[in-house]
Formats: structure tokens, C-alpha cells, sequence
């Protein structure tokens, strides 16, 4: 099965413990039950693993891995809008003659192929500074609804 989601790609998680916080993929793990990725980013829940040392020289330990998740679970970032969004497909033809399938933002209608991973940071930080303002705001206006009512 084919997933919109790569390696490189600025995403936002949308779902779980982790809901808001945003990172970059650093792997997309493909099985029979489904996919996961594995999103480096402040903030993300790891998972802690003991080592053994191998040989005389390696020290052994307590180690943090970042946590698989699953790929239903995260939206990816347009990095020329900077909001979560669904991905489209756009079929063109190149130069060549050939038809060239890409990947584009169903906000904006952006590539989102053609991106560095220097944009996809940046478009990562903004969402997640944007979702923890709304965040604050929302627990602000709850605070202030509580107050009111005694």
C-alpha cells in the first residue's frame, strides 16, 4: 500500500498523547497491520531501552528512542501555507513527455515534493506554536467561564 506520508516530512500529531506537537519523519515503518512513523521532535514521548555492552570498549545503559506512531495519527504540514493538511495528487507532464505523479496541499495547491528539509523544520515549528497558543487560549477562557459561574 502507498502512503502520502515520507521520510523528511514536516508533520503534526493529531491524535494520542502526544496531540499538537510537532516533528519531522525520520522513518516510515510499513507492516501488514498498517504503518507507523517515527517523528523526531521537542517534546515527544520516548521509549527507554536498556543496552547491553557488546564489547570492552561500549558503555552500556539506559538509552531514549523516539516511539513509533502510527501513520493515521499524524497530518503533514504544507510548508508554504503552514497549516495540517490532507494530501492531494497532481498528474503533469514534463518536459520529457513523461507523466509526473507529485504530491501537493489540498489548502493551497503548493508541492509538497519539492521542499527542503530547512522549510519543513520552520513549517513544523510554526503549527506547533500555533497549537499551543490556541491551546493556552482555550484553557484561559475555560479558567475565566469557571470564575464567572461562582
Amino acid at each position: 500500500m502507498s502512503y502520502s506520508i515520507k521520510k523528511g516530512d514536516a508533520v503534526i500529531v493529531i491524535a494520542g498523547e502526544d496531540k499538537g506537537k510537532s516533528g519531522q519523519v525520520d522513518k516510515v515503518i510499513k507492516s501488514d497491520d498498517g504503518a507507523r512513523v517515527v517523528v523526531s521532535g521537542a517534546g515527544l514521548k520516548t521509549e527507554k531501552h536498556f543496552v547491553k555492552p557488546r564489547s570492552g570498549r561500549e558503555k552500556g545503559g539506559i538509552v531514549e528512542k523516539e516511539r513509533a506512531i502510527d501513520i493515521s495519527n499524524v497530518m503533514i504540514v504544507c510548508p508554504a501555507c503552514g497549516k495540517a493538511t490532507k494530501v492531494g495528487h497532481s498528474v503533469t507532464v514534463g518536459e520529457d513527455g513523461k507523466a509526473k505523479k507529485e504530491r501537493v496541499c489540498k489548502k493551497c495547491g503548493a508541492s509538497l515534493d519539492n521542499v527542503s528539509k530547512a522549510k519543513a523544520k520552520t513549517a513544523a515549528k510554526k503549527t506547533a506554536k500555533t497549537a499551543t497558543k490556541s491551546k493556552t487560549a482555550t484553557k484561559k477562557s475555560a479558567k475565566k467561564t469557571d470564575e464567572e459561574s461562582k
